[in-house]
């Protein structure tokens, strides 16, 4: 492919550092990428949306290996246990061995559950992220975190396992529904309004751009989401300090989505409502103005984003879910909480009493 059209930003971990490469026609330039697997086997997991349409391209560029693929179903309760026994069982039935590679072909549920896979097969096999969703290209393939779900909660099991690279071909966007495209733009947003104001402004000048899909402009939010998170990633890999700021609007949103049984709201849809919560929440302790928050919310919604709490949810049990949240400690909740846009930060020790006003102010009518 023509390079001027490509962006590559490598994530900086020393000798494990990677590139993430976002551009037209990706999958099918194997030359890029079928350089980064260094032994004879791949298992390409995907799921039954996504295989029927970019597998065989991917296929090509596997020619010569001893290569199978593994099938999840679409949507977030596939991300189980269940499914990564399967996807071991895949590894074993390729005999692949400490060399092989697995090939994450999907949005984030596939991405998470092959990393986490990829992890665990004899303590650890290389990954590559070939996320085919804007929500998996701008967050969860790059940071090599994975993990699966249990009933408790969202992603309470798993490991940071970092890919050998991201290659994320923009061309995949053209069959994602509109839903989750806005869901997508949600996480592009999430990192304007924790560390970046110049950015949040140039999402208010171009949204409507944005949402009518202009490639250029996409490609550079992509980027610009991207440098953003790996420059956090390189700082604190492990998220002991810095890094728990990428979870802005996650305790409330993960809460969200569990309680609605992950059917009522997408991933993205859950952060940008959490949000909203958390930026309420940064009023009610008299860290922040309402007026970052009415911002927050205009472009959320002008990218299509819901910023209400659906209706049937509960305000107690949406709390105890967040008491499952890993950033807390000591039984104490651990919110990211903002002083205004561009200006986040981890609070700990929140008055539980105070969440529960929030939420019981925020349900619907």
């Amino acid at each position: 492919m023509n390079d001027s059209h490509l962006s590559t930003i490598e994530v900086a971990l020393g000798t494990r550092r990677y590139p993430v490469w976002i551009g037209h026609d990706l999958l099918a330039d194997r030359n890029r990428w079928r350089a980064m697997l260094r032994g004879r086997h791949a298992l390409v997991i995907s799921n039954t949306t996504v295989a029927p349409l970019y597998l065989q391209r991917v296929a090509q560029g596997l020619e010569g290996l001893e290569w199978s693929s593994f099938l999840l179903e679409d949507g977030e309760a596939h991300k189980s246990f269940a499914n990564v026994e399967r996807a071991l069982q895949a590894l074993a039935d390729l005999g692949a061995t400490r060399d092989a590679c697995v090939i994450a072909l999907g949005g984030g549920v596939v991405g998470d559950l092959a990393g986490f896979s990829a992890a665990c097969w004899m303590r650890g096999i290389d990954f590559i992220q070939m996320p085919t969703t804007l929500l998996a290209m701008v967050d969860s393939s790059v940071g090599g975190k994975t993990g699966v779900n249990l009933p408790a909660g969202k992603n309470l099991v798993g490991a940071f396992h970092q890919p050998r690279a991201v290659v994320a071909d923009i061309d995949t966007l053209a069959t994602l529904p509109e839903r989750e495209y806005s869901a997508g733009l949600a996480e592009v947003v999430k990192g304007a309004a924790i560390g970046d104001a110049p950015f949040f402004e140039w999402l208010e000048k171009h949204a409507d751009s944005l949402m009518a899909h202009n490639t250029a402009l996409l490609i550079e939010a992509i980027a610009r989401k991207v440098r953003y998170k790996a420059g956090v990633v390189s700082r604190d890999e492990t998220e002991q300090g810095e890094r728990a700021l990428l979870n802005w609007g996650h305790t409330f949103g993960h809460a969200l989505e569990t309680a609605g049984h992950y059917t009522t709201l997408l991933h993205g849809e859950g952060v940008a409502v959490g949000m909203v919560l958390a930026a309420k929440m940064s009023e009610r302790l008299g860290m922040s103005e309402p007026a970052d928050r009415e911002r927050l919310q205009r472009l959320l919604q002008r990218l299509g984003l819901p910023t209400t709490v659906p209706a049937g949810m509960d305000p107690q049990q949406l709390l105890e879910l967040m008491r499952l949240d890993k950033k807390n400690a000591n039984g104490q909740l651990r919110l990211i909480l903002w002083r205004g846009i561009g200006k986040a930060e981890i609070v700990g020790g929140v008055d539980e009493t105070e969440v529960l006003a929030v939420l019981r102010a925020a349900m619907p009518a």
